[in-house]
């Protein structure tokens, strides 16, 4: 008897270690294929396949399980996804360069793992037709949280992998994270066809996708030809690598390229013509002989000429872009708000200077406050320095300034090749699609752009080449999203998601039960 015992526990224990070995495996399987979906394999259709293996872990899963489940994928994915980030950096630790990658990972995947809480939960407890709508709401939520704030990291957002699918009209109505939750809803109801073996859900979800999609295509003012006045523009790409870039004596080289294809794309008569950031890697307002050059350089090409820098004010040192007016004059200086932690600021330093290297790589920038908006020509601008293009609420918070264009300045030259210039690059379509506006994207290796309200380029350049661009812009059609912003989005997911799980909770469902009873009663009673 207890040889029969044995066995039978044996077998178990045979049987729960290969079903958690595959279902590691299916998390895995589920990270790379959401990795494959942003660039540069660009194959966008592998994210709601990717999803939809997460929340098949998921639909099954206790909230412990579906929690680690969903660390483990969201640490693959962002190990893939990120490994950019260490392109350059990495130089400079040696045996630890991986740290750069593996740590940001280890914490970004504490996010999936909690959308994993809370899909389970949804799939546990709400009714069976919307617990799958329910589980998408929860991953944008927790997509939110991981990417906003002074430590915020938004890159790798489900979202911008849709950047070139047809999905990424729905950015213009709920934002990117909007379009998050549309690849979210394909994978959810995917997920349920399979383990609840209920295609017809799954097909009347991708109905009510394509006719909600349908309905917001008629409705999309950006799919018009803008009309009014066209603004013309420049944009300056001189391709001034890292590895030059900081040598000392390089400046005169990059101001030297700089004005003479500036000088050159004049004969295009541009009203805005736009440098990337940290063009001039030292402080210019300390430099009157090279603010002076600037200026009359602005005067000569009768533009307005935005110069990336840094600035020195009060005791801080900032990275800025100078905005010098078609008159010669110096006329705004906006300075940089979101700074790139561990890398433009050290977010706790009296805690982690402890950590080899961290006080040589980690930068001491200051932040900027203004949310500023300038003019140039007929069109008021809203200036964005790298990193905080790709934060939403930073954007719109121009946009209810007034902004009618974004201008976006970056220096990607710091990721080589890697995915990440690519990746940075989908963002800027994003932020045209969800604010109706044109964009304008200045990068000092590429990619840069000139970028339609409704997410195409009208103008394009090549990595690592020198390129000007030319093209047009013009008001911008605007959006639904512009006036709504992403907060309000993001709480209405979180309303969404409480509502559907409180609704389909036993308790609630009894108490509905009691409630009808004591109706029906009191009913007789009446007709008593």
């Amino acid at each position: 008897m207890s040889a029969v015992t044995s066995t039978k526990s044996v077998s178990l224990r045979i049987i729960l270690t290969s079903a958690r070995a595959f279902d590691i495996g299916i998390a895995a399987l589920g990270a790379i294929a959401l990795a494959l979906a942003f660039p540069k394999a660009n194959l966008a259709w592998l994210a709601p396949l990717g999803a939809a293996a997460l929340f098949w872990l998921w639909y099954t899963s206790s909230w412990k399980r579906a929690f680690w489940l969903g660390w483990f994928a969201g640490f693959i994915f962002f190990v893939i996804s990120l490994s950019w980030v260490g392109h350059t950096v990495g130089s400079y630790l040696g045996a630890l360069a991986p740290a750069v990658v593996v740590l940001p990972a280890i914490l970004e995947g504490f996010f999936v793992g909690l959308a994993g809480i809370a899909a389970s939960l949804a799939f546990q407890n709400a009714s069976r037709w919307v617990a799958p709508f329910a589980a998408a709401a929860a991953f944008p939520i927790f997509e939110w949280i991981r990417s906003v704030g002074w430590i915020g990291s938004p890159f790798a957002q489900l979202g911008y992998s849709q950047a070139d699918t047809p999905l990424a009209l729905f950015a213009a109505y709920i934002g990117t994270y909007g379009v998050t939750f549309v690849v979210c809803i394909i994978g959810a109801y995917l997920a349920d066809a399979v383990v609840g073996k209920t295609p017809r859900r799954f097909v009347a979800a991708l109905g009510a996708i394509a006719f909600a999609w349908a309905i917001c295509w008629w409705a999309w003012p950006a799919r018009q030809t803008s009309s009014g006045t066209f603004m013309r523009v420049a944009v300056i790409q001189g391709n001034i690598t890292q590895s030059l870039k900081w040598v000392p004596g390089s400046v005169p080289i990059a101001i030297a390229r700089y004005v003479k294809m500036t000088q050159q794309a004049a004969a295009f008569h541009p009203e805005l013509i736009v440098w990337p950031e940290t063009v001039i890697p030292e402080p210019l307002n300390e430099d009157p002989h090279a603010e002076q050059r600037f200026a009359k350089l602005a005067q000569h090409v009768h533009a307005t000429l935005i110069v990336g820098a840094q600035e020195i004010r009060d005791g801080g040192i900032y990275n800025a872009l100078y905005i010098f007016g078609p008159n010669g004059a110096l006329e705004n200086i906006y300075e940089k708000r979101q700074l790139v932690p561990f890398a433009e600021s050290l977010p706790a330093k009296r805690y982690l200077n402890w950590i080899p290297y961290i006080s040589e790589l980690a930068g001491t920038f200051a932040s900027g406050t203004v949310d500023g908006v300038y003019s140039a020509g007929s069109l008021s601008f809203a200036p964005l320095i790298c990193w905080e293009s790709a934060f939403a609420d930073l954007t719109h918070a121009q946009i209810r300034n007034g902004a009618q264009l974004l201008v976006i300045s970056t220096d990607d030259a710091w990721f080589g090749e890697t995915a990440g210039p690519p990746m940075h690059a989908q963002i800027a379509q994003l932020r045209a699609i969800e604010n109706g506006t044109w964009v304008i994207r200045a990068a000092a290796t590429g990619i840069s752009g000139i970028i339609a309200p409704d997410g195409g380029y009208t103008a394009h350049s090549p990595l690592d080449k020198p390129a000007t661009l030319y093209g047009f812009v013009s008001f911008p059609p605007g959006s639904i999203f512009a006036n709504i912003g992403p907060t309000p989005i993001i709480i209405s997911f979180a309303i969404l998601y409480l509502a559907i799980l409180m609704l389909g909770t036993r308790r609630f469902r009894r108490l509905l039960s009691v409630a009808e009873r004591r109706t029906d009663e009191r009913s007789h009673g009446w007709q008593e």
